[in-house]
C-alpha cells in the first residue's frame, strides 16, 4: 500500500514537473503567423531555424479565406522578438521523403523596430518551396522520356565505377567555382565578349575561305616535319646538348633573379622620379617633331663631304689650338685673379663712378674764349650734427674758422651709399660679405 503511494506521489511530481517545464518552454519563446502561397508540405512539430540552429518549431497549419497557408511558429528567446524585415522560406532537408520540410528565418536589420508576439509576415517576406514533382510537371511526355534515358545513361555510365566517381566529385566543386568566377570575369564585359565571338566568326569565315592556302600550310609542315626526321641524326645530337644547355641557362637565370632582386630598390626609388615622366614625354613630343629639321642640319655640321667643312675635322684640329691656346688662358687666368681683388673694391662705388661720368658733362657745360671749364668749391667739415632734447638730430653750420679744426682727426670712414638716405630693402650702406672694405656702415647721414 505505502509502495503504491509513493508512486502515485512520483507519478503527480513528474507531471507537474512536465508542466512547469513546458510552461517555462512556451513562456520563453514567442508566436507569429506566417502567410505562405502554400503550406509546401510542412507539418506541424517541424523545426523552425535561423542560421541553420533550431529556435522553434511549426504549431499549426491553417488555410486563410483567400486559400494561402497561415503557418504558426513559435520561436524562443533570445531569437524573439523578430524585427521589421524578416523573411521566412520553406526549405527542404534533401530531396528524398516528404516530411522533411522546415521553416528558415532570416532576421531583419538589428536597427529595425521589433515585431510584438502575433504579428504575421505576409506574403513579401515569405517564400514557399518548390518541390522537385512541379518541376516535373513542367516537363511535356517527350522530354520527360528523354530524361529517362539520360537517367539510364548515367546509370550505365557510373556502374562499377563508384570509387573514380566519388573520387572525381572532390574535384567537382573547386571546377564549379572556377567555371563560376570564369563566367564572371567573362560576363562582367559583355560588349567585349559579343565583340570577341563576332570577331573569332569571322575570323573562321576567313580561314574556311582560304582553305586552299591552308590545306598547302598543313601540306607544307608534313613536309617540313619529314625533312627535320629526316636529319634524325642531328636532332638526336642537339637534345643530347640540351640539358647542358638548359642548365647553364638555369644558372643564368638564377643570377638573373638575384640582379632583378638587387635592382627592386632601384626601381622603387625611380617610381617617384618617373611619376611626372610620362606628362613630361608628352610636351616633349611637339620639341622633338618641330627639332627634326635642326637635328638633320646637325648631323650635316658633325660630318659633311669634303675637307676642313665639319665639325669633325674640326675636333681633330682642337689638339694644336689647345697647344697653342693653353699658355694665354693660363696667363688670362693669373691675371684676372690678380685684378679680382681691384674688381672688388671698385664693385661697390660703379654707381657714384657712373653719376660722374653723367654728371660730368653738365658740370663741365660752361666755356669761354679758353674751352669749357668746371666751377670746383671743396666744402670741409660745413655742419655739425646737433641732438636736440625732442625731435631728430639737426645739421648746424659751423663757423668757417672752425671747419679745418679736427680734420685730420674727424676723417669719417663711410660705406658706399651712405651720402643718400638708407634704402628700404638694406641694400645701402653696402657692405660686401668678405669684408673688404675698409669702412664703417654706423656712419651714415643725418635724419631719417
Amino acid at each position: 500500500m505505502a509502495l503504491a503511494r509513493t508512486a502515485v506521489l512520483l507519478g503527480v511530481a513528474l507531471l507537474v514537473a512536465l508542466a512547469v517545464y513546458l510552461f517555462a518552454f512556451r513562456a520563453s519563446g514567442q508566436e507569429y503567423t506566417l502567410i505562405f502561397d502554400n503550406a509546401g508540405q510542412l507539418v506541424v512539430g517541424d523545426n523552425v531555424q535561423i542560421g541553420g540552429r533550431a529556435v522553434g518549431s511549426v504549431r499549426d497549419i491553417r488555410l486563410t479565406d483567400n486559400n494561402q497557408a497561415a503557418i504558426k511558429v513559435t520561436v524562443e528567446e533570445p531569437y524573439a522578438p523578430l524585427r521589421e524585415g524578416t523573411e521566412a522560406v520553406i526549405r527542404l532537408t534533401s530531396l528524398s521523403g516528404i516530411a522533411n520540410r522546415y521553416v528558415a528565418i532570416s532576421p531583419g536589420p538589428d536597427a529595425s523596430r521589433t515585431l510584438p508576439a502575433g504579428s504575421t509576415i505576409s506574403t513579401a517576406s515569405t517564400t514557399t518551396a518548390v518541390d522537385l514533382d512541379a518541376l516535373f510537371n513542367t516537363l511535356d511526355p517527350d522530354a520527360r522520356k528523354d530524361l529517362q534515358t539520360l537517367i539510364a545513361g548515367f546509370k550505365t555510365q557510373l556502374d562499377g565505377k563508384g570509387e573514380q566517381a566519388a573520387a572525381a566529385t572532390e574535384y567537382l566543386n573547386p571546377m564549379l567555382s572556377s567555371a563560376r568566377r570564369l563566367v564572371n570575369e567573362a560576363t562582367q564585359d559583355e560588349d567585349a565578349l559579343t565583340e570577341l565571338i563576332v570577331n573569332s566568326s569571322r575570323t573562321v569565315t576567313a580561314i574556311a575561305e582560304k582553305r586552299d592556302d591552308l590545306s598547302a600550310l598543313v601540306g607544307n609542315a608534313n613536309a617540313t616535319t619529314g625533312a627535320i626526321a629526316a636529319e634524325n641524326n642531328a636532332l638526336q645530337q642537339a637534345l643530347a646538348l640540351l640539358p647542358t644547355t638548359l642548365r647553364r641557362g638555369n644558372s643564368t637565370l638564377v643570377n638573373l633573379r638575384s640582379t632583378l632582386d638587387d635592382l627592386d630598390p632601384l626601381v622603387a626609388d625611380s617610381k617617384v622620379a618617373t611619376k611626372d615622366l610620362a606628362p613630361f614625354l608628352r610636351e616633349l613630343r611637339p620639341l622633338v617633331r618641330d627639332a627634326k629639321p635642326t637635328i638633320a642640319d646637325l648631323s650635316t655640321l658633325v660630318r659633311r663631304p669634303g675637307t676642313d667643312n665639319d665639325l669633325v675635322e674640326a675636333t681633330r684640329k682642337l689638339p694644336g689650338l689647345q697647344r697653342v691656346a693653353s699658355p694665354a688662358l693660363k696667363s688670362n687666368t693669373q691675371a684676372l685673379q690678380k685684378g679680382q681683388p681691384v674688381l672688388e673694391f671698385i664693385r661697390p662705388y660703379i654707381p657714384e663712378l657712373t653719376g660722374w661720368f653723367r654728371d660730368f658733362g653738365v658740370g663741365a657745360a660752361n666755356y669761354d674764349a679758353n674751352g669749357h671749364y668746371a666751377r670746383i668749391q671743396p666744402i670741409f667739415n660745413a655742419f655739425q650734427v646737433h641732438d636736440l632734447p625732442v625731435g631728430p638730430p639737426q645739421l648746424v653750420p659751423l663757423p668757417v674758422a672752425q671747419r679745418l679744426a679736427g680734420l685730420q682727426t674727424g676723417i669719417m670712414k663711410r660705406c658706399p651709399g651712405s651720402a643718400s638716405q638708407p634704402a628700404p630693402d638694406g641694400s645701402a650702406p653696402f657692405r660686401d660679405r668678405g669684408g673688404n672694405l675698409d669702412c664703417d656702415p654706423t656712419q651714415v647721414i643725418a635724419g631719417p
